[in-house]
């Protein structure tokens, strides 16, 4: 598997390919131990990507960073240039 580390990608591209992973808004999603529903689409923050989330468990909304781990599967993805 031939792999492209010089190769980057838009923060949309990356965000809409998070979301077509059930990221996007009004999913429901385990992370981290725990179970979210997600309020918005995934967005860039700093050096990654995030979505806003309501634990299922209250109220209160946060951000939460995906993780690394999501956006190099998503990377590894996404159609090369030409």
């Amino acid at each position: 598997m031939a792999s492209h580390p010089s190769q980057s990608f838009s923060d949309e591209e990356i965000c809409a390919r998070v979301r077509g992973l059930g990221y996007g808004a009004r999913q429901r999603i385990r992370l981290y131990g725990e179970e979210f529903e997600v309020v918005s689409d995934p967005f860039p923050d700093g050096d990654g990507i995030a979505i806003t989330v309501t634990a299922a468990k209250g109220t209160d909304t946060r951000t939460l960073r995906l993780p690394a781990t999501v956006i190099q599967s998503v990377k590894g993805r996404l159609p090369n240039a030409a």
